[in-house]
């Protein structure tokens, strides 16, 4: 069975940090191939996606008793208490297992090797839709309960933290730090950033090694 994108909310953490998809982490683990502190965030992993599997399931009940397809009576009503505790539970459970997944994973990603974000002499494709996207207006959040950032367009775009310090190291854009993350930091093009916009659009061909798609195991040696 296929394992849902970014289930947890943490799942593109780690498979950055690991260099590894998800479903190939899983695999790994299941073959005790793993080194000692990833196959400690694959297991935390893998509880939490089950608590928040099981805390969908109890949602959907909800719904689906509250959706008018039944008549409200004493039973339904003793069905909707129920699940309204067993709901709760759910969420305290995976709220646990959140912060001890967060607990695993936050040192990995302090001491991972960070590969370089030059953009050398072109800019990829994505790069310059990320860019162009930002110049149409974004700001920069960070998640409260999982801590990661990402930038959100006026577009509707997402833009990973990885993605958006490639283009800042490069000198492209900028954010406000004066905002804290929470609230929202606005990003904007910089003069350099608005001079690669008023250029030519990439060929499709042109390359920015290393793209976050693109893993390779020298990105990390943790797994």
């Amino acid at each position: 069975m296929p394992i849902p994108k970014n289930q947890t909310g943490i799942d593109d953490r780690i498979e950055t940090v690991t260099g590894k998809s998800i479903e190939a982490l899983w695999r790994l683990d299941d073959s005790n191939l793993l080194t000692e502190p990833v196959t400690q965030l694959v297991r935390a992993h893998r509880a939490l996606a089950h608590a928040q599997a099981t805390l969908t399931f109890n949602r959907v009940l909800l719904q689906r008793l509250t959706s008018g397809q039944f008549e409200i009576d004493s039973a339904v009503l003793g069905r909707i208490d129920r699940g309204l505790g067993q709901l709760k539970e759910a969420v305290e459970t995976r709220d646990q297992l959140l912060g001890e997944a967060l607990t695993l994973l936050v040192p990995l990603e302090q001491h991972a090797p960070r590969p370089s974000r030059s953009l050398g002499p072109h800019i990829s494709p994505p790069d310059f839709a990320a860019l162009l996207a930002i110049a149409r207006g974004a700001k920069l959040h960070e998640n409260l309960m999982t801590r990661r950032i990402s930038v959100a367009t006026a577009a509707g775009a997402k833009i990973t933290q990885y993605d958006f310090e490639r283009l800042e190291d490069a000198g492209l854009v900028t954010r406000d730090t004066s905002r804290p993350l929470h609230a929202g930091q606005p990003v904007s093009v910089t003069d350099l950033g608005r001079s690669v916009l008023a250029g030519s659009r990439p060929a499709i061909g042109t390359h920015l090694p290393p793209q976050p798609g693109s893993r390779t195991p020298s990105r990390s040696p943790l797994a």
